[in-house]
């Protein structure tokens, strides 16, 4: 297979993959009024998770080189 269409491939599972921990049920198990280091638990969520996907998609399309 072409690696474009394979990195294509792997960003549609990286995007599929945020609209699940986006989620409305996962998000509920972070909404609490609980604090660590200064921050609520939800805005560590939601920030953690969008880190992990630009960083994840980074990974994906820079990858090895063949």
């Amino acid at each position: 297979m072409n690696r474009s269409i394979r990195t294509r491939q792997r960003l549609v599972g990286v995007s599929l993959l945020g609209l699940l921990f986006y989620f409305s049920p996962i998000l509920t198990l972070f909404d609490k009024t609980t604090e660590w280091a200064g921050f609520p638990i939800s805005y560590l969520y939601l920030f953690g998770v969008w880190l992990a996907l630009i960083l994840l998609a980074a990974w994906m399309v820079e990858g090895r080189k063949p």
